[in-house]
């Protein structure tokens, strides 16, 4: 009842608007391992848990705890893109090939955030090829079902599920919202420090913190919550080193705070239907409300 409660409420105004906007999709992007390098996409299949090929794959240390950016930054420039044979692991001029578990794979339970998964194990060949690169004993792990990981229930319907991504299915971002920020900086960021999976165009600077339904394509998404931002924005995607250990997140902080006090840019989405999206889709906003994010002076 209470997750119910949460999807419901809306804020003071909260309009049904069945309009065009000026959005549109500019870029794709897939992330076949948390943590790793994607990829661009000229268009995407949307399945409940999120992207489909998208963050499916985790590394683990020897504990079963999720490994990411955040304490391990060198993880930004190793490379995740499907092959023919399966997964292609790229990086220090190395590459490593691996398979798709089969069903004898071994199983473990993980932990990611607050959750225990049960997945299967990506083999001792790429056990070894990320220890090497990462310099941790560390494993590969698969998510066989998506179905197993349920979203936060303050923001989700009880049937919402969710990949291995942080909390949410889909991330969303705006150029106009990036080049905001970017004229704040002395040094601008690219957007893949964001990481984000659907970027659009064409739409004002923060637009997105109104929305509440789109449709991009013939999918629908509910844009449930902002996403909060860490210290992986501050990590260059292409060389794994932090060149500014507080930016953007500093001048974020100055204008781009929640009621909480945490630090936001983008929106999470949770498709309400599967379908095919690509790029220069427009975006339909569906519904939209008040910001859901409060700004500094």
């Amino acid at each position: 009842m209470q997750g119910a409660a949460a999807i419901s409420r809306r804020p003071p105004f909260y309009a049904i608007v069945h309009a065009m906007s000026s959005a549109e999709v500019s870029e794709l992007r897939i992330y076949p391992i948390k943590a790793l390098r994607g990829s661009a996409r000229e268009q995407v299949e949307i399945e409940p848990w999120g992207v489909a090929g998208d963050r499916r794959w985790m590394i683990v240390d020897s504990a079963g705890t999720f490994v990411t950016q955040r304490k391990f930054p060198a993880l930004a420039p190793i490379a995740a893109a499907a092959g023919p044979d399966g997964l292609v692991l790229s990086g220090s001029g190395k590459q490593l090939v691996v398979p798709l578990p089969g069903p004898d794979a071994a199983t473990l339970d993980v932990t990611i955030w607050r959750d225990t998964v049960r997945v299967a194990s990506g083999g001792a060949a790429a056990a070894a090829w990320l220890s090497a690169m990462i310099g941790i004993e560390c494993r590969l792990v698969y998510l066989t079902d998506p179905r197993c990981r349920q979203v936060n229930p303050a923001y989700g319907a009880p049937a919402d599920r969710v990949n291995l991504s942080d909390g949410f299915p889909v991330l969303l971002t705006s150029l106009a919202s990036l080049a905001d920020l970017n004229s704040r900086l002395a040094n601008p960021v690219p957007m893949s420090r964001f990481r984000t999976n659907i970027v659009v165009q064409g739409s004002e600077a923060w637009a997105e913190d109104r929305w509440r339904r789109i449709r991009i394509g013939s999918v629908v998404f509910r844009l449930v919550k902002p996403c909060q931002r860490c210290t992986v924005t501050t990590v260059d995607q292409d060389t794994g080193e932090r060149p500014n250990k507080t930016e953007p997140l500093l001048t974020l902080s100055r204008f781009r705070r929640d009621t909480a006090g945490r630090i936001m840019f983008g929106q999470n989405l949770i498709p309400e239907t599967t379908g095919w999206i690509g790029l220069n889709d427009p975006v339909e906003v569906l519904e939209q409300g008040t910001s859901n994010v409060s700004f500094a002076a």
